[in-house]
């Protein structure tokens, strides 16, 4: 430890040297235990699935979108044609905005008023519903997306999966192709079954 508290009070460089040496020394601290762990089976079998990918290319997440789209399609139709009536009392007031007597005007200006307040009302339910909605979707998916995983795992034996924040996954561990593949065999079955 002398000669780490030596290289740190040197700072720059020298803090860099004593991290690598600290962390040396918790290593190698720390390898007898992982050498112990991995004597007992000949193998660790673990693997890595990119979550974003499978999310992405997984047909239960496209048909999850069409349903989405489906359910949300003639509310969004509504509140399009709402700005279009919008837009047509703008354009009839600006266009007429000399010819027509003070009190039209003054009519049309707060018809036009209330209609801008219907449509962000409008918006904000639909925003609202539809946030929530997608978000029941996506936990849905990710938990069957999580079961996949499980189940690969457990019937190919593996000890470990990780996903998010890997830096790099080798292709030799990586296994998104073969859950993606899986969740698309399984909505097949699912399809062919009628749901």
């Amino acid at each position: 430890m002398m000669i780490a508290r030596t290289l740190i009070a040197g700072g720059g460089p020298a803090r860099w040297v004593a991290g690598l040496i600290a962390a040396g020394l918790a290593l190698g601290l720390s390898l007898p235990t992982t050498v112990l762990a991995t004597e007992e089976r000949d193998s660790i079998t673990i693997g890595y699935v990119n979550p974003g990918r499978v999310s992405d290319e997984a047909p239960q997440a496209d048909a999850a979108r069409e349903r989405l789209q489906e359910e949300f399609a003639p509310r969004d139709e509504a509140i399009v044609e709402m700005q279009d009536e919008l837009r047509r009392l703008e354009d009839r007031l600006a266009e007429q905005r000399l010819t027509l007597d003070q009190d039209i005007q003054q009519e049309l200006q707060r018809e036009i008023v209330t209609r801008r307040r219907q449509i962000q009302r409008q918006q904000d339910a639909f925003r609202e519903d539809f946030n929530m909605r997608r978000n029941e979707s996506l936990g849905q998916l990710q938990r069957r997306i999580l079961r996949t995983v499980e189940e690969f795992a457990e019937e190919n034996n593996f000890d470990l999966v990780v996903s998010d924040g890997v830096v790099f996954a080798s292709d030799a561990i990586n296994i998104t192709d073969r859950i993606i593949e899986r969740l698309r065999l399984q909505y097949e079955q699912q399809q062919d079954n009628g749901g």
